[in-house]
């Protein structure tokens, strides 16, 4: 709870995955992948729940030992590989409001495939939205990138092509505008909103810019090892 508002943190982390197959409960520096989203969101000093939305029972028993709430398991329809997040935090909310009579006045998106946050991550962020709430419904982390939208190519068939035609060749980085890209330590969104425009980048979206080692999601093996080396160095991890 936050100047009155309630928060609810949902971690959504199905079984199947074809980029790196098991990659919410593989190790990362001694512990499941997902633990690390579950921790950051236990240390929060705003949210008023912490759960896991899986279809797996070895994730959510992993999770519920790890401090996460566990109410379900995701139904199946709604663990397939095209099965969007959104369907996920839908159910567990309707689940949350139906089941159990609880509702909140945020949604708080955990991703554990961004698992290095910063202890004050989420509690600045709640903080930022709520302030800003007559302005915003939305807030979105996000991080500066360096391979910049203007020298990005598309093939043409086997010619090279920008892939961004309006937008001037530079051929220094330090000359482009700063670009962002969206990586998940946190997506927090007025429930209502949320639900109405069925998206975190709802029209009125704020953002919160984390740093730079900060920028990197687990989609394969080769994010994987470079989210273990920067976690090792930044945290004195072994």
């Amino acid at each position: 709870m936050y100047e009155g508002r309630s928060f609810i943190a949902i971690i959504p982390a199905r079984s199947g995955s074809k980029g790196l197959p098991g990659k919410n409960i593989r190790n990362l520096c001694g512990k499941p992948l997902i633990e690390w989203s579950i921790e950051s969101g236990l240390q929060s000093q705003y949210l008023d729940e912490v759960m896991v939305t899986t279809d797996s029972r070895e994730i959510a028993d992993i999770s519920a030992k790890a401090g996460a709430a566990v109410p379900f398991l995701r139904p199946a329809e709604l663990a397939r590989d095209d099965s969007t997040t959104l369907d996920a935090v839908e159910h567990a909310l309707d689940y949350y409001r139906q089941r159990l009579n609880r509702e909140f006045d945020y949604v708080v998106l955990l991703e554990p495939t961004s698992p290095i946050r910063e202890k004050d991550d989420i509690d600045n962020m709640i903080e930022k939205i709520v302030m800003h709430e007559e302005c915003f419904d939305s807030i979105v982390s996000i991080g500066e990138v360096h391979e910049h939208p203007s020298i990005m190519k598309k093939l043409h068939g086997d010619l090279l092509e920008p892939y961004c035609d309006e937008l001037p060749l530079t051929t220094r980085r330090q000359d482009n505008p700063p670009a962002y890209f969206p990586y998940g330590v946190a997506y927090i969104t007025k429930t209502t909103v949320l639900l109405a425009e069925r998206t975190f980048y709802t029209g009125r979206t704020t953002w919160y810019k984390i740093r730079r080692h900060q920028n990197y999601e687990i989609d394969d093996i080769y994010d994987f090892l470079a989210i273990e080396s920067i976690m090792k160095k930044e945290k004195g991890l072994v």
